[in-house]
C-alpha cells in the first residue's frame, strides 16, 4: 500500500508541475496579420497565425507529407468523388461539435468572390454531405493536387458564424469589417484570445484538442515589429524567443552570440515584380492613351535593366537565389537548367526601350510593401536607381502591407512587387494563382496585373486534371517557360530565410515560412 501511495503522490506531483514547465512563446516578425477571417485573404502571415486556430481537413507533418487532420480517411469512390470520413468527438472553441454541415458551410463561404481563398478549393465543384461525419467532395474533373490544396481550406463553425452575422466572407478590399474578421471560432490547438492591431496578437493553448502537442508552449505572444533594429534588439534584451523576419545585416554577427541560436533554411517563396499588362492606359503615367506594359520588349527592358547579382550581394547579403522562374527551389516544377535570370544590361535595355518607341524612357508609379519581405523597401528602391539609367522615371509608393495590398486588389497601380510563397509545393498554385487569366474564381485569383495570355491559359486548365505526372510536369515546365519569354511577370529572386531564436527554444523550421506552436518547445 506504502509503495501504490508513493506512486499515486508522485504522479500527482507530476500532473502538478505540468503547468509549471508549460512556456509562453514570445514570437516577432515584421507584419501583422490582415485579418482573422480565414476565407479573406491569402496572406502568409495571416494564414500561419490562424492556422493555430483554424484546421483543415488535411495538413502537413513535420516534413509536409500530407496527413489527416479534421479527416481521418478519404477514399476515392471514382476519379471525381471522394469521401472523407470526418473525425469524431472534435469540438469548436465554444464547445460546439463540429459535423459535416461545418464543412459544407464553409466551402460555400470561401468560394464568395470577394475572398482570395478560392485557390484552395480549385476543382470542387460541390461537397455533399452523406451523414453527420461523412461528406462526398465532388470534383469537376481529376484533381491531383486536392489533398495539398484542401490544407488552407480552413474550416468554420457554422453556427457561431450564422449566429454572430457573419456567414459572408469580410470584404477586405473595400475595407469592411465583420465580426470574423476580428473574432475567432476553429477547433485546433490553439485559441487566439486577442488581437491589438500593429501590437500583438495572443493564443493559449486548447485543452480539449483532438491530437498531441510535441511541445511544451502554453501560449503564444505574437507582436509584428516593422524596425530592423529594434526587433533585433528585442531578442538580445530577452524580451521576445523568436525571429521569423530576421534582417539580413545581422545574421552574421548573431550566429556569433552563443545566447542566440540560428535556425537556416530556404523559403518556397519569389519576389517579384508585376506590371499592368492588361490596361488600355497605364495609370499613374506620363504616357496618355496607351499602356507601355502592353509591349513586350518594354517588359525586357525593364527586367533586363535589373542587376539581380548586385541585389543579392549588396541588400541581400547574399540571402536569395537570383531568379528567373517564378518558383523557388523545394517547388515542384522548379529546375535549375531553367530559372537563370537575364542578364543586366543597361544598354541593350535602352535599345529596346527606343525599340518600343520610348527612347527617352517614361514615367510611372511602383508600389511596394514596407514591412511585409525581406528589405522589401529597399529592393525597390534599387530597382529605381537601375530603371533611372535607363531613363524610366519611377514614383515609389512604399507602405504598411495592410494598406498597400488593398490598392493591389482594387488595380489601382501601375506596377507592384510582391512575395509568393507556394502552399502547395507544386508550381501550379503560383501559374494558376497569378498567369492565368482572371475569372470569378479560383483562375487568376491573385492576378492583379491583368496578364492573360492563351497558352498559359491551356498549359493551366490542362494541367488541373494531368493525373500523368510526367505529362503534367511538362506542362508546368511549359507554362513557367512561357511566363519567362513574354516576361509576363519580372521575377527577382527566391527567398532565404534564417530564424534567429534564444538558445533554450526548438522548432521545425518551415520552408513556408509557418512557424507552428505545436511543434516547439522552450526550456
Amino acid at each position: 500500500m506504502k509503495i501504490k501511495a508513493l506512486l499515486a503522490a508522485t504522479a500527482l506531483a507530476a500532473a502538478v508541475m505540468l503547468p509549471a514547465q508549460a512556456q509562453t512563446l514570445r514570437w516577432a516578425a515584421q507584419n501583422d496579420i490582415l485579418t482573422m477571417d480565414p476565407h479573406s485573404q491569402n496572406h502568409a502571415t495571416t494564414n500561419a497565425i490562424l492556422m493555430h486556430a483554424y484546421e483543415g481537413l488535411t495538413r502537413y507533418n513535420a516534413t509536409y507529407q500530407v496527413e489527416p487532420a479534421l479527416a481521418t480517411k478519404w477514399t476515392f469512390i471514382s476519379p471525381t468523388q471522394v469521401r472523407f470520413d470526418l473525425r469524431k468527438g472534435v469540438k469548436f472553441h465554444d464547445g460546439t461539435p463540429f459535423t459535416a454541415d461545418d464543412v459544407v458551410f464553409s466551402f460555400g463561404r470561401i468560394k464568395q468572390p470577394q475572398g482570395t481563398m478560392q485557390i484552395y478549393v480549385t476543382g470542387i465543384s460541390e461537397i455533399r454531405k452523406i451523414d453527420d461525419h461523412t461528406i462526398d467532395v465532388i470534383l469537376g474533373a481529376p484533381n491531383p493536387l486536392l489533398l495539398r490544396n484542401i490544407i488552407d481550406f480552413r474550416i468554420m463553425s457554422k453556427a457561431w458564424a450564422e449566429k454572430n452575422g457573419t456567414a459572408n466572407v469580410q470584404d477586405y478590399k473595400a475595407k469592411e469589417e465583420n465580426f470574423a474578421s476580428r473574432n475567432v471560432m476553429g477547433s485546433g490547438a490553439y485559441k487566439i484570445t486577442g488581437w491589438q492591431p500593429e501590437q500583438r496578437i495572443t493564443m493559449t493553448i486548447n485543452p480539449d484538442w483532438w491530437d498531441k502537442h510535441q511541445g511544451n508552449v502554453r501560449e503564444v505572444v505574437y507582436t509584428p515589429i516593422k524596425s530592423d533594429p529594434t526587433r533585433v534588439a528585442a531578442l538580445l534584451s530577452g524580451d521576445v524567443d523568436m525571429l521569423t523576419d530576421l534582417p539580413t545585416q545581422d545574421v552574421a554577427r548573431l550566429r556569433t552570440d552563443s545566447k542566440i541560436k540560428i535556425v537556416d533554411g530556404p523559403e518556397v517563396r519569389t519576389i517579384f515584380l508585376a506590371p499592368d499588362i492588361g490596361s488600355p492606359e497605364l495609370k499613374y503615367s506620363n504616357v496618355k492613351g496607351k499602356n507601355p506594359f502592353a509591349d513586350k520588349r518594354v517588359r525586357q527592358a525593364l527586367s533586363m535593366a535589373i542587376d539581380r547579382d548586385a541585389i543579392r550581394r549588396n541588400i541581400m547579403r547574399g540571402l536569395s537565389i537570383p531568379a528567373g522562374i517564378m518558383v523557388a527551389p523545394g517547388v515542384n516544377g522548379h529546375a535549375p537548367d531553367f530559372d537563370t535570370p537575364v542578364k543586366a544590361d543597361a544598354e541593350a535595355a535602352k535599345k529596346l526601350l527606343a525599340e518600343a518607341g520610348y527612347p527617352d524612357g517614361f514615367e510611372f508609379r511602383l508600389n511596394c510593401p514596407n514591412n511585409r519581405y525581406v528589405n522589401d523597401e529597399e529592393i525597390c528602391q534599387a530597382i529605381l536607381a537601375m530603371w533611372a539609367r535607363i531613363g524610366v522615371r519611377v514614383q515609389l509608393s512604399a507602405e504598411n502591407m495592410a494598406t498597400f495590398i488593398q490598392k493591389v486588389q482594387n488595380f489601382d497601380t501601375s506596377m507592384y512587387l510582391l512575395g509568393w510563397g507556394v502552399a502547395t509545393y507544386d508550381a501550379q498554385y503560383a501559374v494558376q494563382s497569378l498567369a492565368r487569366t482572371r475569372t470569378s474564381g479560383a483562375d487568376g485569383n491573385f492576378n492583379f496585373s491583368k496578364v492573360s495570355d492563351p497558352v498559359v491559359d491551356r498549359l493551366t486548365d490542362a494541367m488541373k486534371t494531368e493525373i500523368d505526372t510526367a505529362k503534367r510536369n511538362a506542362m508546368i515546365k511549359e507554362s513557367l517557360q512561357r511566363i519567362k519569354d513574354e516576361v509576363l511577370l519580372i521575377p527577382i529572386h527566391h527567398q532565404m530565410r534564417p530564424w534567429a531564436m534564444k538558445a533554450g527554444v526548438t522548432t521545425v523550421h518551415r520552408s513556408d515560412d509557418r512557424p507552428e506552436a505545436r511543434f516547439t518547445s522552450i526550456r
